[in-house]
This record gives C-alpha cells, structure tokens and sequence, in this order.
C-alpha cells in the first residue's frame, strides 16, 4: 500500500516537473550549481524570512496542469521563474487546517482535534527563533485566517520554556470586534468574516488575540474606523490579512512572518467558481506580497520568502471522497503538494523533484536563518539553504 502512494507522489512530482518546464520553455530551468548574484549583498544584514501558506491547497488540475495555469499568472509567471520548486512534498498527518499548519510551524506531526482550542505540544519555530537568536517579541508575528489558529504562536510549554511565542494577530476577529454586533455593515461583510469553510456548523468562540482592538493604532497605525473603513472595500479575508501584514511590515519589520491564506479553502461550500476566484485570489496575493518585500528598503535582498499549502485535495476518481470539494481521503493527491523559495541566495529556476516531507520545513528555516531546531522531525532542504 505504501509503495503505491510512493509511486503515485513520484508521478505527481514528474509531472508537475513537466508542467513546468513546458511552461517555461526549453532550457529556462538552471543547474543546481547555480548562485543567485545577489547573495554576497545580503551577507552582512541578518536574514528575514516570510512563510505564506494557504488552507487545503489546490490541485494541479487547477493551477500547474496546462488547463490550470490561467488561474496562477503570478505564480507560474512571476514567481516560479525566480525560484527553486520542489515538486514533492508530502504530508504524512492529520488533514485538518490547523492541526496541518501547527505541524508545518513545529516540524513534528501534531496530533490534536483540529478543532480544539489548545497550543501545538511541539516547540513552534516562532520560540526556536526568538529564543535562539534572542529576538524580541515585535520580531515573530503570525497572521492567522480564523479564531481557530489563535493559540499557533507558541507550544504548550510542555517541551520549552513560555515567553517566547510569536505574536498572533487574527484580522477576521479583529474585524468583528470592531464592528460589532449593531454595525451596520456587519451583513455585507459576512463573506470576510465567516471563520470555517470545513465545517459551518462549528464556530470557535472569540478569544483574545495578542492584539487586542484597543492597540490597532499603536500596532497597525490605523483607527478602528479606518481599518472598518478600509474593510468595506476588500472583497476578501485573505486580502484584509495582506493588509495587516503590510502594517507590521511597516512598524516592526519583524525577521520572520508568518501569514496563512484561506480564501481558497472555499471549495467546501462546493462551489467550483468560488473554489476557482480563491485560487485566483491567493495567487494574486502572493505576488502582492512578493513585491510589498522587494519594495521595502527593510526587507529588499535580505528576505526569503516560502509558499506551499498545508495539503491538498482529492481526486475526481477516488471514491471515498468529494473531489476538489475536501481533502478527507489521505489518497496521494490530497497528500502531496509543492513548496517554492525565493530570496537573494535561494537558486533561481531550478526544480527540486526528490521526496521531501512537509516538516523539513523548520529545520529549513533553522538552518537558512541560523537557530537550533531540536525537536524537529524533518530535515534542512539543502537545496534552498
């Protein structure tokens, strides 16, 4: 059984490998070997990093395959050329956003209810940085899609000492914090606040976030008025996270971010077009986001940034599960997925189609910013550092 799902990752990896260079052209892909020119001007300035991952990913039916790449302009255009692609990444634990994406931010499998309210058990890499490089509490923020994320920052302290979490900031809590239960406004921007697209029968209760509302101008430098104001003309939670990244960009220029998109994750409601707007969406918001680096003097040629999703979804012709709508068979499809590097010492169009494991990711960002990762399972990617 096993060697099965092996063989169906590898085959997912080549293909997605041909994709690729198919899109790019003959030739366009570089050795290994290859050095960005930009590494030895960075040398001297320590290394900043930002970690976008976005909820149940999207199959390649909708993105790398030929008949999806219409929907990833940005990535497949902008993005990938300038990056090394691992073709392979597999996740190997629980499927479930949060539960996922702790697992991503402590590199050990974690195994709680995704819909509980507790903290990864596991060291998160938020405490390995700030504690390994002595880093303040401005320097490690997390923007997170909904209440449920709210206790990603730091572990239980069962394993490391407390204090050294990241800070949490949660824009759909912030949000309706703000407008409270009499705004007028509260129906139109339903669609921003809705918490989970998995299960709407369930909603978390509201907690308080390491930023509560009455610091929105001390920390984001803008009024409650201003951010409802501003609100009103997004037509997405994912877009009102970039926004509240760009502000902590701008006060606090923290050496690692950490921002979970989840507009994608939509495909629950089984709305196709919905499922496909969120792909566009996410897209569009990773080149935003890669630009807002590039533009800022704080973060330019000293940043590298991550993209990959916590998982994937299933397949049209399994037939425990719902296809593009969920991500609840564990087949190779809703298992394995892709990640990208960019920065000034990552190797530009080069793909990685060797297996790695979701959880070499920590060890990655150990290693790339230089803090130890104990209790991590995965290993470095060295490929990327």
């Amino acid at each position: 059984m096993r060697g099965n799902f092996l063989k169906a990752a590898q085959e997912r990896s080549l293909t997605r490998r041909d994709f690729l260079h198919s899109a790019a052209g003959a030739g366009a892909w570089s050795a290994l070997s290859r050095i960005s020119p930009l590494a030895a001007s960075v040398a001297a300035k320590p290394r900043k990093t930002v970690v976008v991952t976005f909820g149940g990913g999207a199959r390649d039916e909708e993105t790398f395959a030929p008949q999806g790449q219409e929907n990833i302009p940005h990535l497949m255009n902008e993005l990938v050329p300038q990056a090394t692609f691992c073709t392979q990444v597999v996740n190997h634990g629980i499927l479930g956003h949060y539960v996922a994406t702790a697992s991503l931010a402590t590199g050990v499998y974690e195994t709680f209810d995704n819909f509980a309210n507790v903290a990864p058990s596991n060291p998160t890499v938020f405490e390995c940085f700030r504690r390994g490089l002595d880093r303040p509490a401005n320097d490690a923020w997390v923007i997170a899609p909904s209440n449920g994320f709210n206790r990603i920052g730091q572990s239980n302290g069962s394993q490391y000492a407390l204090g050294y979490g990241a800070q949490v900031i949660l824009p759909k809590h912030l949000l309706a914090e703000a407008l409270g239960s009499a705004h007028p406004g509260l129906k139109k921007l339903g669609s921003l606040l809705q918490d989970s697209f998995e299960s709407p029968l369930y909603t978390p209760p509201l907690v308080d976030t390491d930023v509560p509302l009455s610091r929105l101008d001390d920390v984001l430098q803008v009024s409650v008025e201003d951010f409802t104001a501003h609100a009103q003309t997004l037509s997405s939670a994912d877009e009102l996270s970039v926004f509240v990244m760009r502000q902590i960009m701008r006060k606090f220029a923290p050496g690692l971010i950490w921002i979970t998109l989840h507009d994608m994750d939509v495909a629950h409601s089984g709305a196709f077009s919905l499922y496909i707007d969120g792909i566009r969406r996410t897209d569009h918001l990773c080149g935003e986001i890669w630009k807002m680096i590039q533009n800022d003097p704080e973060y330019c040629n000293r940043t590298t940034m991550f993209i990959l999703p916590d998982f994937g979804r299933d397949s049209d012709f399994d037939a425990g599960g719902n296809g593009f709508q969920h991500h609840r068979t564990g087949d190779p499809l809703s298992r394995t997925t892709w990640m990208m590097a960019l920065g000034p010492q990552v190797r530009q169009n080069v793909t990685v189609n060797r297996p790695l494991n979701s959880l070499d990711l920590v060890p990655t960002l150990g290693a790339l910013l230089g803090f130890s990762t104990p209790h991590a399972k995965g290993d470095p990617i060295l490929e990327v550092i």
